[in-house]
């Protein structure tokens, strides 16, 4: 049988995957032939057998015979003898040529195709989008838009985060007031198949008339034109009742994170401090002045949820893809008071029980540190709960302290022998008539102790025994103009800005506007009218060597994120030179300590005290009453005063000497012994 290869012994035959394996015609064909970097293992070339000269060519048609074709026995050439290494061909060009050329690699898939097929359906998806909104725009009705933009706005819910309010606490850190965690009971109209009976069912819980749950679980329409799906059901419920209701499982209502006003104290400083609203907004006092502060930035939160209207409504969830948009409350700055919880405390203690044994219709008390011009106290009685404010009548949450003017009476004296002395004009020596009375305008004026015709009575005398006459008499030097400067000076006619809203700014009348009876009327503490707080800080320049500081209620502010605001610094100026106001004191101890004084009652044991009584009749609707509105202001310990308390009070009888005297006693003494001031080392000065 014709061959054109040669045999090759099975011990000699090329590796598998070489010439002749019976595979390499299908890797052939895949391309997946050796390339030139892994060239196929070389086979040893083997010498050609002798053909015949008659021997045909085989065709590139004729099959290529089989191993098992050829002849078992072949003729072995003179170098294939044994012993004899047979001698290589060498290999001719092309073969060497041919064998080092690369092989095809195999070609995956068109990578180019993949991409042109997505840039066509990326266009044809930007073609239809664009499509639909001409078609919106152009081929609908402004009607069939309305209605498909109501649509979406109905997917859309939003729900305010309230921010927590900030706290008010007093100087130590205390709490005053504060906001606790509690629920809103809410509901959404749409949902709500029978507001009536769902009304029924909460009203027990909630405390809320069923007419009115009702009427905001009704389906109305929001300003803007928009179906109502939120309303305010009830505000700062406890846990526990949000509980129940979540357990009435009625569809469309709801519960969500809230806040209460907690003040632990009910009444303690409840005439300052004041409350909020349902909706957490200060109405009356501290928190309605600083509400701003306060009150924080709410939050808000939008999402897109399912359609109410199918499946009874339980659909209406949030869709976990949809549109979701959070803005976080920032919670209110905490506001710090000067106030000394502890103190108030034992102040309205000591107050209120006493004032109310006197019959008084109302009353306060304030204590200042007349080093800083702080409030450490300002107390009114009747007090309130806060907690419960309209359980209360509004006079009886009035700040007695900052909002009621009144005619000061003979407390004002303090001030006429003040100025004449540092205008130079009376000395601690200078006497004045008392006896008798003395007439300006047509109106006769005389003292409540009367002293014998003639009689003739140093300064602190006539500050000991109250003397109108010989105040008059002082003031008569001075002249209307300087009295009125003084009263400026002393900070009457001008509200104290402590930080109370709603403060008082007295009344004060310049000298072109006085009576012909108003030069005896205005130096014994009458046609004038002042705040308690604003005679308190007159007073309390006298204590601080005659410099005047107004008082405050606020020592900072500290925002959410912990940075501490201090409160601005208060209005000072000169009133009175050192020298004047220790003189001043001095004879203020006189109302203490001689006899038959009017301030007897205010000793406090262990210290010099000074201070002024005053007793004058009450003023209602423009006319004077029976009733009596007394007084006592004070400071100790009088050599080196730390602290001014001032009382007043409006009682049907009963002088400041009386009423408000022992009250300042309690005050001032339990004020020494917080702060643990020493006793005087010293004894008072003796007055002729």
């Amino acid at each position: 049988m014709p061959r054109d290869r040669p045999y090759v012994p099975r011990d000699q035959a090329a590796p598998r995957g070489a010439a002749g394996d019976p595979l390499r015609d299908a890797l052939d064909l895949l391309g997946t032939r050796r390339t030139a970097r892994h060239p196929a293992p070389p086979v040893a070339a083997q010498p050609l057998p002798e053909v015949p000269a008659q021997a045909p060519r085989r065709s590139p048609e004729q099959p290529r015979p089989r191993p098992s074709a050829l002849p078992r026995q072949r003729r072995r050439s003179p170098e294939s003898a044994p012993g004899r290494r047979p001698q290589r061909r060498p290999a001719s060009p092309a073969t060497s040529s041919a064998s080092r050329q690369p092989r095809p690699q195999l070609q995956l898939a068109g990578s180019r195709r993949r991409i042109r097929l997505a840039t066509v359906f990326a266009l044809a998806l930007f073609t239809a989008i664009g499509v639909r909104l001409v078609v919106l725009q152009v081929s609908q009705s402004p009607e069939e838009l309305e209605l498909l933009l109501a649509e979406q706005r109905n997917r859309l819910v939003q729900v305010e985060l309230p921010a927590a309010r900030g706290s008010i606490v007093d100087r130590s850190g205390a709490v005053l007031a504060r906001s606790v965690e509690a629920r809103y009971v809410y509901a959404d109209p749409e949902l709500i198949q029978n507001p009536r009976v769902a009304a029924d069912r909460l009203a027990p819980l909630l405390g809320v008339a069923p007419s009115r749950l009702a009427r905001l679980m009704a389906k109305q329409k929001r300003p803007d034109g928009t179906d109502s799906r939120f309303e305010y059901l009830a505000r700062g419920v406890d846990i526990p009742v949000a509980h129940a209701v979540d357990g009435l499982d009625l569809t469309g209502i709801g519960i969500g994170r809230d806040e209460r006003r907690d003040v632990p104290g009910a009444d303690l400083a409840a005439n300052l401090i004041g409350f909020t609203g349902a909706d957490r907004t200060g109405l009356e006092g501290l928190e309605a002045r600083y509400d701003d502060v306060l009150r924080g930035q709410d939050g808000r939160m939008t999402y897109e949820r399912g359609n109410p209207g199918v499946d009874d409504g339980r659909l209406a969830k949030e869709i976990p893809s949809g549109y979701h948009r959070l803005t976080r409350a920032r919670p209110g700055a905490t506001l710090h008071l000067t106030i000394d919880r502890d103190l108030q405390f034992q102040t309205q203690r000591a107050l209120c029980p006493a004032l109310a044994r006197a019959g008084a219709t109302f009353g306060a008390a304030v204590v200042l540190d007349v080093r800083t011009g702080e409030v450490l106290t300002q107390a009114s009685c009747p007090g309130y709960n806060a907690a419960k404010p309209l359980q209360s009548e509004p006079a009886e949450r009035a700040d007695v302290a900052s909002s009621i003017a009144a005619e000061p009476g003979s407390t004002h004296k303090a001030f006429v022998v003040a100025a004449a002395l540092q205008e130079g004009l009376i000395t601690a020596e200078t006497t004045v008539p008392a006896g008798g009375p003395l007439v300006r305008g047509g109106t006769p004026f005389v003292d409540e102790h009367p002293q014998p015709p003639g009689t003739r009575l140093t300064i602190p005398r006539v500050l000991a025994y109250s003397s109108n006459v010989g105040t008059i008499a002082v003031a008569d030097r001075l002249g209307p103009q300087r009295i009125f400067a003084y009263q400026k000076l002393f900070g009457l006619g001008t509200a104290t800005g402590e930080g109370m809203p709603g403060e008082s700014a007295g009344r004060l009348l310049p000298p072109g506007q006085w009576s012909p009876s108003a030069p005896g009327s205005v130096p014994i503490g009458t046609s004038v009218d002042a705040t308690l707080i604003q005679m308190a800080a007159g007073y309390a320049a006298i204590a601080n060597d005659g410099t005047y500081i107004a008082p405050r209620l606020v020592r900072s502010t500290v925002d959410a994120d912990g940075t501490v605001t201090p409160a601005a610094a208060p209005e000072t100026r000169r009133v009175l030179s050192p020298g004047v106001a220790a003189e001043v004191r001095r004879m203020l101890e006189a109302v203490v300590v001689v006899p038959g004084a009017t301030g007897r009652l205010a000793a406090v044991p262990g210290y010099r005290v000074a201070g002024k009584t005053g007793t004058v009749d009450r003023l209602v609707d423009g006319r004077y009453t029976s009733a009596n509105a007394v007084s006592f202001i004070g400071m100790a310990p009088a050599e080196a005063p730390r602290f001014v308390v001032a009382v007043s009070a409006a009682v049907p009888q009963g002088g400041g000497g009386e009423v408000a005297a022992p009250a300042f006693s309690d005050i001032m003494g339990l004020t020494l012994s917080r702060y643990r001031v020493p006793p005087s080392t010293t004894r008072p000065p003796a007055f002729r």
